[in-house]
C-alpha cells in the first residue's frame, strides 16, 4: 500500500481517461498533461497509460509499507526521500517506511507520480481517472488516504533517467489547428487570435484555460447563437466576451460557443503546465 501523508492544494488519481463515451454524456478526463504522465510511467516500467498521481504546485508526500519504485515526471522538480533532496526524472527506490515528498516546480504547475505496478484503484468505464466535472472515478486525495499497487508487468526501461522539457520560454508556443467554426470571425479575428499574446486568467483550471487579451469580434452574417456541438480536449471556444478558453482534459463533451481553433495535444500538455499572469501565442 501506498499511503498518502500530505496532497498539497490537489492530488487526483489520473490516467489517459476513458474515451469512447462522449456520446453518453461522460467526458474523457484524464492526466491533464499527458506526456508527463507517460513520461514517468515509462521510468518504473509501467505500460503509459497506468494510473498515477497528478499533483498541483507540490505538496504530495506518501510513505509506503513495502518496497517500491516511483518516479516523478513532468517540469522538472526536487523529491526528497526522509527529506534528504533528490531529482525528478528517474526511478526512486522506497523502503518501507520511507517518506517520498514532492516539491512545487518552478516551471509548471502538475507533476506526475508513478509506482511501479500503477496505482490499483477501481475503474470506472475502464479508467481509473478523477474526473472532476461527472464525479466518476476517485475522489481528490486526502491526507489518511491507502492506496493499493498492482502487479509489474512490463520491465524497467533500458534508460534510469529522463530528460525534463526545456524550461518554458515567454511567451510560451501552443500549436494549433484551425476549428469548424473559425468562419464566424473576421479577418482581423483570425490574425489577432495568432499575433497578439495572451494572458492566462486566474479561473483557469482542469477544465479550461482562459485567456485575456484583445477580444476577438465575429462577423455580423453569423447567426446570434450556435446549437450545442460536440467539444474536444483543446477546443479553443469564444464566449460572447470575445475571450478565448482553451477546454482541458474535465471539458464538457458539448458546448454552445463557436470554436475558432483547437490546440495540437502537445500543446494541450503545454496549455496544462500554464500559471496565471504567464503569457502564450498561439502558433498555427
Amino acid at each position: 500500500m501506498i499511503m498518502i501523508t500530505g496532497v498539497g492544494p490537489l492530488a487526483l488519481i489520473e490516467d489517459l481517461g476513458r474515451p469512447g463515451y462522449t456520446q453518453y454524456g461522460v467526458p474523457v478526463a484524464g492526466a491533464a498533461d499527458r506526456a508527463a504522465l507517460r513520461a514517468a510511467n515509462r521510468l518504473t516500467g509501467n505500460p503509459e497509460d497506468s494510473a498515477g498521481i497528478e499533483i498541483l504546485l507540490g505538496g504530495l508526500e506518501i510513505s509506503t509499507d513495502h518496497p517500491a519504485w516511483c518516479a516523478v515526471a513532468g517540469p522538472a522538480t526536487t523529491t526528497t526521500v526522509n527529506g534528504r533532496p533528490t531529482s525528478s526524472h528517474q526511478p526512486l527506490h522506497l523502503s518501507p517506511g520511507d517518506r517520498l515528498t514532492v516539491l512545487p516546480s518552478p516551471d509548471g504547475i502538475r507533476n506526475y507520480l508513478a509506482v511501479r505496478g500503477g496505482f490499483d484503484v477501481p475503474a470506472v468505464l475502464g479508467s481509473r481517472s478523477a474526473d472532476l466535472l461527472s464525479g466518476l472515478g476517485p475522489p481528490p486525495l486526502r491526507v489518511g488516504d491507502r492506496l493499493p499497487v498492482g502487479s509489474a508487468s512490463l520491465p524497467f526501461a533500458a534508460a534510469d533517467v529522463s530528460p525534463p522539457p526545456r524550461p518554458p520560454v515567454t511567451p510560451a508556443l501552443i500549436g494549433i489547428e484551425p476549428g469548424p467554426r473559425a468562419d464566424w470571425f473576421t479577418e482581423e479575428a483570425l490574425t489577432s487570435l495568432v499575433e497578439q499574446r495572451w494572458t492566462v486568467t486566474p479561473d483557469s483550471d482542469r477544465t479550461a484555460v482562459r485567456l485575456d487579451g484583445e477580444p476577438l469580434r465575429r462577423r455580423t452574417d453569423q447567426p446570434a447563437e450556435l446549437p450545442s456541438e460536440g467539444i474536444i480536449r483543446g477546443a479553443i471556444q469564444v464566449p460572447p466576451s470575445g475571450l478565448p478558453l482553451i477546454f482541458g482534459s474535465n471539458h464538457p463533451v458539448t458546448g454552445g460557443y463557436p470554436v475558432i481553433a483547437v490546440v495540437t495535444p502537445d500543446g494541450c500538455d503545454r496549455a496544462a503546465q500554464l500559471r496565471p499572469g504567464d503569457t502564450l501565442r498561439l502558433t498555427p
